[in-house]
């Protein structure tokens, strides 16, 4: 089992859990009776969060108010983490973003605050907090990919080119660390509703996305805990997104690349 055991001293830590997936991944994990602790931008959203969980758990559930393309924001979450004297025993790598649009008209800074948050980050944090899991001999990463993440993506150039990257980091780590009691599982969603659409710039473009291939966050979230607590390599929630994960792997790019510019939502 990839999760260890819930403490008085141990937690969960959740990056983007001021809604979405984050935040039920946070609520799945507190269900089974761990501490948490909820990072993300927006403190407010954070500490109803925080009080919600408590109230209905009866676990130690502390905030962190960060912004993670901040590389000094980052440390002074390392800081205060030790501070509180806690034990990262699961770190959930969850915090995200995408852009939508021809890479030649995106803004620079965006896509490199993409690349700060969904790559830097993750790298950050589990180097942060892996020695000691390894030290412990328990432990558990869930880095949070996507369906993007097993081909190019016109449109969204740099958002699939960076899960592709979680992707492969995932799997390295999965397996330098065979045999140790830490596993490392990529969460490969597809389509999701949740802010992170809207944020995207997709809006209502989003909607010729085909019904079948959306999942729920809650559905998400507890197919990607049950996954980390299992063990699992990657986490692919719903048969359609795993059959499209499948193609997209085995497509000849020189069709699936035509296909994928003339299809994305950005394009209606």
């Amino acid at each position: 089992m990839a999760l260890p055991a819930p403490a008085p001293d141990s937690v969960a830590l959740v990056t983007g859990a001021s809604s979405g997936i984050g935040a039920e991944m946070a609520r799945v994990l507190a269900a089974r009776g761990h501490g948490v602790a909820l990072v993300a931008r927006r403190e407010d959203r954070l500490r109803e969060l925080a009080a919600e969980i408590s109230s209905a758990h009866e676990v130690r559930a502390e905030v962190f108010a960060c912004d993670l393309t901040d590389e000094s924001a980052r440390a002074g979450l390392v800081a205060a983490v030790a501070t509180a004297a806690l034990d990262v025993e699961v770190l959930v790598n969850n915090a995200g973003f995408s852009t939508s649009g021809p890479f030649a008209e995106t803004d620079t800074e965006r896509e490199i605050a993409l690349v700060r948050t969904n790559v830097e980050s993750y790298v950050a944090l589990a180097s942060e907090w892996l020695p000691a899991m390894v030290a412990r001999g328990r432990g558990g990463i869930l880095n949070v990919a996507s369906t993007a993440a097993f081909q190019p993506m016109p449109h969204q150039a740099t958002y699939a080119a960076s899960k592709a990257f979680v992707l492969s980091f995932s799997d390295a780590l999965n397996r330098e660390l065979r045999g140790s009691g830490v596993s490392v599982t990529s969460l490969c969603p597809g389509p999701v509703r949740t802010e992170f659409v809207d944020a995207s710039g997709l809006g209502e473009e989003a909607n010729s996305v085909p019904g079948f291939l959306w999942s729920t966050a809650e559905d998400v979230a507890a197919a990607a805990i049950d996954g980390l607590d299992r063990g699992k390599r990657v986490v692919i929630p719903g048969a359609p997104n795993r059959v499209s994960a499948l193609l997209g792997q085995v497509s000849p790019r020189s069709v699936l690349l035509p296909l994928l510019d003339r299809i994305h939502p950005s394009r209606k």
